[in-house]
């Protein structure tokens, strides 16, 4: 007597079954803007923790393997002094408004690096970070101002030196220190207003990075940083602030150092300038950052 077996095809797992009501979930659609735009303040604080994140960032890559580390903060301005010292001090024989040479070349440097630094990181900032664009949304605006927002640590070692060369040279502060953050701020304003047309200009034409070397050493010469602004006529002064940096410049020295003249009528001409050319800067950064994603 044969045994037959019967195969039974296995159950179908039971399938929980739920509706969802689609009308009641939330949804944003993000579109560009036309025309020219203004900036969305409170946009960017609500991404106020991705700048940051991004600004942290850029200064662990700044000084990722690395021998020396921080201390190119110091290095930098440090041997640049030195050859200023040398040669416009001690053999061009520059006025520096009766400051020692070396204080009143190094107190120049300060606002000095910092604005170049962040000129140029911000310069370069969108087409350096072409994969985080090209991925996700986030104001555009963040990015140039998580790379100068990084530059401020450099700013703050390099600033220790500048304490001790005070004390060395003893020289003591007048009550104009209190005004130092403020030149602070603008330098960084100043960065910003410029490179935001120079970040949105990079990413249309990409010879604008090769000219960022030129532009800076440029604007070095036109500084007053190895030399005073007094050397320039009373009269053609007030011109000389339609460079920004030569008010910043003359206001630090007269913050920290409290001998050189106030800067005056070139700080208010020079903060003008930074006033148009940050709120130009903006609307056109605010303009071309819908096309960023395409171009870069």
């Amino acid at each position: 007597m044969s045994e037959m077996t019967s195969t039974e095809a296995p159950s179908a797992p039971a399938v929980v079954t739920q509706s969802v009501d689609l009308s009641a979930l939330s949804h944003t659609r993000i579109e560009p803007k036309s025309g020219w735009v203004s900036v969305d303040l409170k946009d960017l604080w609500h991404y106020r923790e991705l700048l940051v994140f991004l600004a942290w960032r850029d200064i662990k890559v700044r000084y990722k393997q690395t021998a020396l580390g921080a201390a190119w903060a110091v290095i930098q301005p440090l041997f640049t002094m030195l050859l200023f010292t040398l040669f416009f001090g001690r053999l061009a024989k520059v006025p520096s408004d009766g400051i020692p040479y070396p204080l009143f070349s190094y107190t120049a440097l300060l606002p000095w690096q910092l604005f170049a630094y962040s000129l140029t990181e911000s310069s370069n900032s969108v087409v350096a970070n072409e994969r985080l664009i090209t991925k996700v949304y986030f104001p555009r605006l963040i990015i140039p101002l998580a790379s100068i927002l990084a530059g401020l640590v450099d700013f703050a070692i390099a600033f220790v030196l500048v304490i001790g060369m005070m004390i060395w040279y003893r020289v003591v502060p007048t009550w104009a220190v209190l005004t130092l953050p403020f030149f602070v701020m603008f330098t960084i304003v100043t960065a910003l207003a410029v490179g935001l047309w120079l970040s949105a200009l990079n990413v249309q034409y990409r010879d604008v990075r090769y000219t960022l070397t030129f532009i800076v050493q440029f604007w070095l010469i036109a500084s007053p940083v190895a030399y005073s602004a007094t050397l320039v006529p009373a009269k053609w002064r007030p011109f000389y602030g339609l460079n920004p940096m030569a008010g910043v410049i003359e206001g630090f020295r007269w913050a920290l150092l409290g001998k050189s003249p106030a800067p005056g009528a070139m700080l208010w001409v020079s903060v003008a300038v930074v006033a148009v050319v940050l709120v130009g800067g903006l609307f056109y950064y605010s303009r071309m950052e819908k096309t960023f994603a395409d171009m870069v």
